[in-house]
C-alpha cells in the first residue's frame, strides 16, 4: 500500500510540475509579445527561456499532429531545404550558418501551434502585443507634439526601434481594432464601436502624419480590401476599394509628409533611370535587378544557403553608383530565398504563406488577426526580407503560431459536438437491432 501511495504522489507532483511549466510557457509568450516592439535583447532572452521551457514539456504527439499539417509542416520543409542547401553553397561556412540562421525561427511555428491549440491564454498574448504597441503610439505622439521633451527617442516620432517596424505595428493594430469594432457594432455596442474606431484613427493618423515607411502605403490598401472582402464579399471589396481611394486622396491632400514621401520616391526613380544615381530607390531597384540575374544563373536549386553576400560582392566589382554597393539583403523575401534555394525554395515559401493564409480562412476575430499578420508580412516582403529580419520575423512566427493555435482550438471545439452527434447516431441502430433480437 505504501509503495502505491508513493507512486501516486510522484505522479501528482509530475502532473503539477508540468502544469506549472505550461503556465510559464504562456506567460513567457506574453512577455515576448510585449517586448517585441521595444527591445531586441529582451525579446531574444525571453525567446530562449520560452524555448527551453517548451522543450521540457514537449508533447511529441501534439507536435507530430501539427507537423502533419501544411501550416506546421511547410515551415519545417523550408528550413530543411535551407539546411541541405548549405552543401552546395560556395560561401564560407560562417556565411552558410548565418544564412541558415534566417530560417531557424521557422522551426518554432509547430511548437506554438501545438501550445496554443491547448492553451486558453492565446488572447492574452495578442492583447499584450496590442497594449505594448499602444504605449509606443502614445510615446510617438508625445515626441511629435511636445518638442520640448528632453527625451527625443530614435528620431522624430519614433521612440524605439525604427520607423518601418513602427508603421507596420500601427497598421496591424489599426485593422485589428476595426475588426473588433465591426463585431461590437453587430452586438449593438455603439459606444464601444465609436471608441475603437477613434483609437484606430489615432494609429493610422500617426502613420499618415508623423512618420511612415513607404511599404506601409501599399500594405494599407491591401488590408483594407481584405477587410471589405471578409465583411461582405464582393460588395464589401468594392466598397472598401472606393473608400481606400477617397481616404487616400483626402489624406494625401491633408498630409504634407505623405506628399513629400511620394514626391521623393518619384524623383529618386527619375534620377535612377536617367543616371547612375545613388539614393534609396536606386539601391532597392538595383538590388532587385541583380537578384533576378543571380536567380537566372542557378534557377532550380539556387546558389546555396548563405550565398547572398558573395553574389552581391561579385556583382559590385568595377561598378559605380548604386550598382557598386555590395548588399547582404536583396530587400525581397522571395528573392532572398530563391537566390539561395532556387525555384524549389521559392515555391516552398509561397506554399507556406498560402497554408498560413488558409489556416485563417474561417470567420471570427481570431481568423482576422491571423489574416492581418500573414497579409502584412507577404506584402511587406515584396520590398523587404522580413522573415529574415529579427523583429518582423519573430512577429510573423509568434503571430501565426499563437493566432493559428487559437484558430485550431476554436475549430476543435466547433467540431466536437458534431463528432458526438455522429457517435450517438451510429450507436442508435445497434441499440435498436439488439432490442429486436
Amino acid at each position: 500500500m505504501v509503495p502505491f501511495m508513493m507512486l501516486m504522489r510522484a505522479v501528482h507532483i509530475k502532473v503539477s510540475y508540468r502544469q506549472t511549466l505550461k503556465s510559464l510557457a504562456d506567460w513567457l509568450a506574453i512577455g515576448i509579445a510585449i517586448s517585441l516592439p521595444w527591445s531586441t535583447s529582451v525579446t531574444g532572452i525571453l525567446i530562449v527561456l520560452w524555448l527551453i521551457n517548451a522543450l521540457l514539456i514537449l508533447d511529441t504527439a501534439a507536435v507530430r499532429r501539427e507537423l502533419a499539417t501544411a501550416a506546421g509542416g511547410l515551415p519545417i520543409l523550408l528550413w530543411a531545404l535551407a539546411a541541405v542547401g548549405m552543401l552546395w553553397s560556395d560561401a564560407t561556412w560562417s556565411e552558410r550558418f548565418g544564412g541558415l540562421g534566417g530560417f531557424n525561427r521557422l522551426l518554432i511555428i509547430p511548437l506554438l501551434l501545438g501550445q496554443f491549440r491547448h492553451s486558453e491564454h492565446g488572447g492574452r498574448v495578442l492583447l499584450g502585443f496590442f497594449a505594448s504597441v499602444f504605449v509606443v503610439l502614445v510615446a510617438s505622439w508625445a515626441l511629435a507634439l511636445l518638442p520640448d521633451l528632453l527625451w527625443r527617442g530614435k528620431m522624430f516620432g519614433v521612440p524605439v526601434k525604427d520607423y518601418i517596424l513602427q508603421s507596420e505595428d500601427f497598421i496591424i493594430c489599426t485593422f485589428a481594432l476595426l475588426g473588433v469594432a465591426v463585431n461590437k457594432s453587430r452586438l449593438g455596442s455603439w459606444i464601444v464601436f465609436g471608441g475603437l474606431v477613434a483609437l484606430a484613427v489615432l494609429f493610422i493618423a500617426n502613420v499618415a502624419l508623423v512618420v511612415t515607411g513607404r511599404t506601409a502605403l501599399l500594405v494599407v490598401p491591401v488590408l483594407g480590401l481584405l477587410f471589405g472582402w471578409r465583411q461582405s464579399g464582393w460588395k464589401g471589396l468594392l466598397v472598401a476599394g472606393a473608400l481606400c481611394c477617397v481616404i487616400g486622396v483626402a489624406v494625401s491632400l491633408a498630409s504634407p509628409y505623405l506628399r513629400s514621401q511620394f514626391e521623393t520616391s518619384v524623383t529618386e526613380l527619375q534620377d535612377y533611370l536617367e543616371s547612375d544615381a545613388y539614393n534609396s530607390t536606386a539601391l532597392h531597384l538595383d538590388f532587385l535587378k541583380k537578384s533576378v540575374s543571380f536567380i537566372e544563373t542557378a534557377p532550380i536549386i539556387g546558389h546555396g544557403t548563405g550565398s547572398i553576400p558573395e553574389q552581391f560582392r561579385k556583382a559590385a566589382v568595377g561598378e559605380v553608383g548604386a550598382a557598386s554597393v555590395a548588399s547582404v539583403n536583396p530587400h525581397n523575401q522571395i528573392f532572398a530565398v530563391a537566390i539561395q534555394l532556387g525555384l524549389v525554395g521559392a515555391v516552398a515559401l509561397v506554399a507556406m504563406w498560402v497554408a498560413h493564409f488558409m489556416l485563417f480562412r474561417g470567420g471570427g476575430l481570431t481568423a482576422w488577426y491571423g489574416t492581418i499578420i500573414v497579409a502584412e508580412n507577404v506584402v511587406a516582403s515584396l520590398f523587404n526580407s522580413h522573415l529574415f529580419d529579427f523583429t518582423q520575423g519573430w512577429l510573423y512566427v509568434f503571430g501565426v503560431g499563437v493566432a493559428g493555435g487559437m484558430a485550431l482550438r476554436e475549430y476543435d471545439r466547433a467540431i466536437a459536438p458534431k463528432l458526438c452527434d455522429v457517435g450517438h447516431s451510429a450507436a442508435r441502430p445497434h441499440v435498436k437491432s439488439s432490442r429486436r433480437a
